[in-house]
């Protein structure tokens, strides 16, 4: 039963306990058995969505926090716990999803609730046993192990101590010096961390295929597939897409890279110059982290009705922290408190263009989940990753009309590198991909191996880049800093999917505002009531994974960035 939401301050902290979470669902689940009707059956899956949903709250809840503040020792027994209670929580997902898949009711049921639930339950029973739990809690153990190193990591660097985010500023600097510093401030200290990095990567991979095997899959790869809810895309399609990459957008990609740093002077470029735009600097916010949100309200309040209560409401329940501060985890992300209807945004602000970014990209993730909040089927609250992130992505774009309140002079400086950083992000995400697929169809290798196969990789999309004053990263261990190797294997390609789709609502946007912004609200609320291939159909969106589809997505936003004078800015 949903709650009347209340400011995030005032949530309690409730740790999920294993025997009342037994007790409950092993009551529910015999009653669930006890059902021969889609009728009765439908009362009791809403009594244990209503359960779930009360889990899920409670362990968002102590995840935010723990992220918030990572020192904090409550909040890590919290999580903790609720890593080790994943499994079973699981478990009984799992249990729930074995009785209506085989059903003899099932029929009526898939015309309550749709096909697709039943092919998300049927993907998902592949991706459970209870004799993997052992696996599960070690695999959260690990992910929670290295956010620790992450989130914990204090670099002195020229007087101060800085965490991974505070140190990015400085990797961005108008002064080179300062660039390669914080840059080698940043190398050296991943080479103190490396083996044990590199440690909790090797147990993950090696836990991952443990439970493939234990499974029946013949390699992890199947089982991440299905994991993420890919039910309609394949390994195969995604390397065909990513060829597209390599084809269309590289190309483009070196000539940007080569315009920039012409318009910057520099003739032997390092990996730490590219994070440079301009030699007058990059974009920097007009204000302070008060001011971006009240900008962030004008310009919601002004998109339209749906997105200005949606912003109010984030505002008023105080489901947003923002600004880095030391022992909170770094990166950046959006949650969702369901019992409360309630969306969180998480970031760590450090007086850059990311702080713009973040209060449309996660805010765009944000106002999906507030749109799509009122779904009665939970399962289509949330779509799968890929399609999420198109949400996030193309809010990026609706914002580029209010870039004069954000940045004041420096409006057209950000929207340049905004779309020029979008284009270049492709062939990056299809490193992280394609790194992830050789890791897993190479289990055994070393750390020098995976380091040497990513160096490669890397060459192969991004061969600009070169590492000459930072040795640890000239190995090829920049994938250590992406969490998302770590924390959620094969989760990246979605953002390059869902980037192209966002292009083409870029494009939309420049024509027909108004079309684009009905469009982007009726794909908000679909949320996740279709696959990633069916949702596009339904929105007349092209399919990035259709031959030429890039190169037509790609083709007018290089003319649009030709329209930018650079060598001005």
């Amino acid at each position: 039963m949903s709650k009347q939401p209340i400011k995030f301050s005032e949530y309690p902290l409730i740790v999920p306990n294993a025997k009342k979470m037994s007790k409950k669902m092993d009551a529910l689940i015999a009653k669930l058995k006890e059902c021969d009707n889609a009728n009765d059956a439908a009362k009791v899956i809403n009594k244990i969505n209503a359960y779930f949903e009360e889990i899920d709250t409670e362990a968002s809840v102590i995840y935010v926090l723990y992220s918030c503040n990572t020192t904090n020792e409550e909040y890590k027994k919290a999580q903790d716990t609720v890593d080790e209670l994943s499994p079973l929580f699981g478990k009984y997902s799992t249990d729930v999803e074995k009785i209506l898949v085989n059903a003899s009711y099932r029929p009526d049921l898939e015309k309550k609730y749709g096909s697709f639930l039943f092919k998300k339950y049927e993907a998902s029973l592949k991706t459970f046993d209870e004799k993997i739990m052992p696996e599960l809690i070690k695999e959260n153990k690990l992910v929670s192990e290295y956010d620790m190193i992450f989130g914990g990591a204090q670099i002195e660097f020229r007087g101060e101590s800085l965490n991974l985010s505070q140190l990015g500023k400085y990797m961005q600097d108008k002064n080179r010096e300062t660039r390669k510093e914080a840059a080698q401030a940043m190398d050296s200290w991943l080479k103190e961390n490396e083996e044990k990095i590199a440690k909790i990567y090797d147990d993950l991979v090696h836990v991952r295929v443990e439970i493939a095997k234990k499974l029946g899959f013949e390699s992890f790869t199947d089982l991440a597939y299905l994991r993420l809810g890919r039910v309609d895309y394949n390994a195969e399609m995604v390397e065909k897409y990513r060829k597209q990459i390599a084809d269309d957008v590289v190309p483009v990609c070196q000539k940007l890279y080569k315009q920039q740093m012409k318009n910057l002077g520099i003739k032997k470029p390092q990996y730490y110059d590219y994070n440079l735009m301009f030699a007058s600097g990059n974009p920097v916010p007009a204000g302070d982290t008060e001011y971006l949100v009240n900008q962030a309200h004008k310009m919601y309040a002004d998109l339209g009705p749906e997105s200005k209560e949606f912003f109010d409401f984030m505002i008023k329940y105080e489901l947003m922290d923002l600004e880095a501060r030391k022992g909170k985890a770094p990166g950046g992300y959006q949650t969702s408190f369901s019992l409360y209807k309630s969306p969180f945004i998480f970031s760590n602000f450090n007086g850059t263009q990311g702080d713009v970014n973040v209060l449309c990209h996660e805010g765009g993730h944000a106002f999906q989940c507030y749109l799509s909040s009122g779904i009665k089927v939970p399962e289509y609250r949330q779509p799968t990753l890929e399609s999420c992130e198109i949400h996030s992505m193309s809010m990026e774009f609706f914002a580029w009309p209010y870039m004069d309140g954000f940045f004041g002079k420096d409006a057209e400086k950000y929207k340049y590198s905004h779309l020029a950083d979008s284009i270049e992000f492709l062939p990056y995400g299809a490193t992280i991909d394609e790194f992830q697929h050789w890791v897993y169809a190479n289990p055994e290798a070393t750390h020098e191996q995976r380091c040497a196969a990513f160096r490669e990789i890397e060459k192969k999309y991004t061969p600009h880049k070169k590492y000459d004053d930072t040795p640890t990263l000239a190995k090829g261990t920049y994938w250590m800093r992406q969490g998302h190797v770590f924390a959620n294997p094969f989760y990246y390609i979605d953002y390059t999917l869902a980037q192209v789709v966002a292009f083409q609502f870029a494009i939309e946007n420049m024509k027909n505002h108004e079309k684009a912004w009905k469009k982007y609200i009726k794909l908000c609320k679909c949320g996740g009531k279709y696959p990633f291939q069916e949702l596009l159909a339904k929105n007349h969106l092209r399919n990035p994974f259709e031959d030429g589809n890039i190169r037509k997505v790609i083709k007018p936003l290089e003319r649009v960035l030709k329209g930018f004078d650079t060598s001005k800015m």
